[in-house]
């Protein structure tokens, strides 16, 4: 029986935006968040919603699944986007913000909220007399897993991910360096510094990374490892070309010095406001500090970097959602439970908070007796809900996902028409299909 309120655990992307959206439909919300009285092995502050990976929430372009994620989220009202917006540093065609600013913002919207009361404490236990929401992420600790796999009957999920190193801006050698976004599609004042390297540098650099000494007992199996989020010294392991098509790829940038696209580019995206720190794009590791300040200082213009994060990588956990979960997040053998963020299979910042939005407006129905409301497919919040209920063919393995277009319904695609246009017609038909959900909620 349900006590009438809300109970939230984990105060991440998705638990905050729960706890905004259930109480700002007029529930009382309890949101639990155990840091800083119990540290994770990632997390540096005790602030909501911190960002520990890359302070990138992505595209802003229609045309791509995650802006028009965000687009959905704002028209919604999502807290994540409204606080993100508010805390934008140069990110090129990407939405980038200064992490601790946007942390900022989000606990103190939450701290301020007269519905929400936030405790700190560390929940070992699912709690059985009230409507909950599970937001603990990837790293949940190790006594709730127990609790919430004696219920699931499963056994744990997990994948690996990793963290990119983040060098202060005033290490960054201007002669060795140039600033431009990709394709010049930037903002008037180019977001990102572009590291050149030519074909010499690269292979020394390339040879280096193979050789190089991992943080991390390589116990795992490659289906282990997240593919949007692979360590670096693991692309240079698929061969030599492997970097110059990912992370290093060299298209839709000209070198103003010598007016020839380089051979290879490390770009380093802003992490503040301040311009004071950059991040090495793509370059999640599982590398030792030791072999980090090594192998990355062999890109000229990082000879001399002063690191203020040292990439890292960790093991992260999930459930297997097929089956146990419908596509409004809501537990199929516990109505009043629900589950959002990384810990369904959705992956990303955006996709996170998108399935904390669902868990908290659907609480809030089902708490009213009312029930759970599930997203039109054709949007890009129905299509995670899809994914994260609904088995893959031919029994493969459930895994994380990032939103794409492909995860949504097909539309016809007229001969002739472009990718771009046909993007756009997808993006227009999800647009208007969340119309029918704003109708609904009001």
């Amino acid at each position: 029986m349900s006590t009438g309120e809300i109970t939230i655990i984990g105060g991440g992307l998705a638990g905050s935006e729960a706890a905004w959206q259930a109480a700002e439909r007029g529930a009382h919300v309890t949101l639990h968040e155990m840091r800083p009285v119990v540290p994770t092995a990632v997390h540096k502050t005790g602030l909501l919603a911190e960002l520990v990976c890359s302070n990138s929430l992505k595209s802003r372009s229609l045309q791509r699944a995650g802006g028009l994620l965000k687009e959905e989220l704002r028209r919604l009202g999502s807290l994540i986007m409204r606080c993100a917006d508010e805390s934008e540093v140069p990110g090129g065609q990407a939405l980038a913000v200064d992490r601790d600013l946007f942390a900022g913002k989000v606990t103190a919207a939450i701290e301020q909220h007269p519905n929400i009361s936030l405790v700190r404490e560390e929940v070992t236990e699912l709690p059985a007399d009230r409507i909950t929401i599970v937001a603990t992420g990837p790293l949940t600790s190790e006594r709730l897993v127990r609790s919430i796999f004696a219920l699931t009957g499963e056994d744990c999920l997990f994948f690996y991910d990793a963290l990119s190193p983040i060098v202060a801006a005033d290490s960054i050698d201007p002669e060795h360096s140039f600033k431009a976004d990709r394709w010049d599609k930037g903002d008037d004042e180019p977001a990102y510094i572009n590291c050149p390297l030519t074909e010499e540098q690269y292979d020394a650099f390339y040879a280096a990374l193979l050789e190089g000494e991992s943080a991390v007992k390589h116990d795992f199996e490659p289906d282990e490892l997240f593919e949007g989020c692979l360590p670096v010294e693991v692309i240079a392991a698929r061969g030599r070309q492997a970097l110059l098509f990912g992370p290093m790829r060299p298209v839709g940038l000209t070198d103003p010095r010598t007016g020839r696209r380089p051979f290879a580019v490390l770009q380093l995206r802003p992490e503040n406001a301040e311009l004071t720190m950059y991040n090495l794009v793509g370059f999640q590791t599982s590398l030792k500090p030791s072999s980090q300040e090594r192998i990355f200082r062999l890109i000229p213009a990082l000879h001399d970097a002063e690191f203020c994060r040292y990439g890292m990588m960790h093991r992260n956990t999930y459930i297997h959602s097929p089956g146990f979960l419908n596509a409004g997040f809501q537990c199929l053998r516990r109505p009043d439970l629900f589950f959002a963020g990384q810990l369904t299979g959705v992956e990303g910042y955006n996709e996170s908070t998108a399935s904390g939005l669902v868990c908290g407006i659907n609480a809030v129905r089902v708490l009213r007796g009312r029930d759970p409301l599930i997203f039109p497919r054709e949007t890009v919040i129905g299509s995670l809900g899809h994914h994260v209920s609904t088995p893959p063919l031919g029994g493969k393995r459930f895994e994380p996902m990032n939103a794409n277009f492909g995860m949504m319904p097909p539309l016809d695609r007229p001969r002739g028409m472009n990718k771009r246009d046909h993007k756009q017609r997808l993006a227009e038909r999800a647009l208007a299909a969340l119309e029918t959900v704003q109708s609904i909620l009001g």
